[in-house]
């Protein structure tokens, strides 16, 4: 089984619930085919650096996951059949790739984990 990450972008005029439903597909379509699901992050709508199909933001998500090397053919196919994406990487992570995307995981959730500081401010009554 190899390392795989995929990032894909969604089209920017769907709403939250049309997006959740198209990650949510490709997320079954993953699992579906046997793959062991490593790590999902949304990251949300962000600017594209050059116009895609007239639309210049979109939502980005990214799937961490462990699969054998003929699901990307098939994961990439349903990319292409879904209107919704403008855009979608896949790539094969090596031993080092695979290393610091553990790393940044672990220091995502540290951050989530921390509480924000309370910064207290007294005020001087004259």
């Amino acid at each position: 089984m190899n390392h795989y990450e995929t990032v894909f972008i969604l089209t920017p005029v769907l709403s939250d619930a049309q997006m959740k439903e198209a990650v949510e597909k490709f997320k079954g379509f993953l699992v579906d085919n046997g793959v062991e699901m490593v790590n999902e992050e949304m990251w949300g709508l962000k600017k594209l650096a050059y116009p895609i199909q007239k639309k210049s933001t979109g939502f980005y998500c990214l799937f961490e996951f462990k699969g054998e090397p003929t699901i990307v053919k098939k994961l990439e196919t349903a990319y292409r059949r879904d209107e919704r994406v403008l855009r979608f990487l896949t790539f094969r992570l090596d031993k080092y790739a695979a290393e610091y995307a553990e790393k940044r995981r672990k220091n995502r959730a540290s951050k989530a984990n921390e509480e924000p500081a309370v910064v207290t401010v007294e005020t001087k009554e004259d």
